[in-house]
């Protein structure tokens, strides 16, 4: 294999699948193991826009054998040629591709799993993109009832939205993790999911937001409950009392420590607009003598 062209490997397997007057049926076995053998070739020479070629051809081939398993394995590899030479719109569709094919397997973990690479692929060059496929992923293991595999798509996931600016659709996200910890009863991480949440609306400056999202938590017992609870009820008491160093301090805590870095990050830079204005009574208008209405 390693003295033939690649080129001429292609060639044969193309003339192989090809109809005529003499040959009536497509040879795909012996096409798609000469396809194979290119897709090396070229990957090895690191002509990494031929090798993706005949690496989704190999995926073809696979697939008209009916092996879908070794079709997913051959897409995600033109998947990752695409992200080699920078088309963004094929790594899009190959990693996608080769999760629908594993899927055909009944294999929801590599299916999951070829939807995060893609995400991962597209995050600097199409982050909208790879919250799709984040997304995709979690619903995938979670139609299968496998929500505790899906905590490391959501934590990436929520990364993305706040880099992109998106503290609403970052905090809907972190409370979608809490009801899948729950669904697997992992409470710790419920806790922290929803902590996290009412954190980045706090982040956002949307405190009616935030002091929404905490009563709605408080409505589960293992919230209620919980240490991550306290330093919610702490900071959004200071939030309350406009007392900027009291937020500073509880911003410091240990159990915020323990929550992701991207929402310790977000947490240390709080508040980060004027709290003077939530005291009570703050926004109150002076009495007017002459209405007694």
């Amino acid at each position: 294999m390693a003295t033939s062209d690649p080129a001429k490997l292609i060639a044969k397997a193309d003339k192989l699948t090809q109809l005529s007057l003499t040959r009536w049926n497509a040879d795909w076995r012996n096409a798609t193991v000469l396809y194979e053998q290119a897709a090396i070739a070229y990957r090895l020479a690191k002509k990494y826009e031929k090798a993706k070629d005949a690496f989704e051809k190999a995926s073809k081939g696979q697939e008209m054998l009916s092996s879908p398993w070794d079709a997913a394995k051959h897409m995600e590899s033109a998947a990752a040629l695409a992200k080699e030479v920078g088309n963004w719109n094929e790594v899009s569709d190959f990693y996608r591709r080769a999760s629908e094919l594993y899927i055909e397997c009944g294999r929801s973990q590599p299916a999951s799993d070829a939807l995060a690479k893609g995400a991962r692929a597209l995050e600097d060059a199409s982050p909208d993109e790879a919250i799709r496929f984040y997304t995709d992923a979690c619903n995938v293991l979670e139609d299968d009832g496998k929500e505790q595999m899906t905590f490391d798509l959501y934590r990436d996931a929520t990364s993305v939205y706040v880099k992109l600016e998106k503290y609403a659709d970052a905090a809907t996200f972190l409370l979608r993790w809490a009801l899948a910890a729950d669904k697997c009863n992992a409470t710790h991480s419920q806790c922290k999911a929803y902590l996290s949440a009412i954190i980045v609306y706090l982040y956002a400056h949307d405190f009616q937001q935030a002091e929404k999202c905490h009563n709605d938590c408080c409505q589960v017992d293992a919230f209620l409950n919980s240490d991550q609870n306290r330093v919610a009820t702490r900071l959004l008491s200071a939030y309350t009392d406009g007392d900027i160093e009291e937020i500073k301090r509880a911003a410091q805590s240990s159990i915020i420590s323990n929550l992701d870095h991207v929402i310790i990050k977000l947490a240390r830079k709080l508040p980060t607009g004027d709290v003077t204005g939530l005291k009570p009574g703050a926004t109150e208008e002076p009495l007017d003598e002459d209405d007694l209405t």
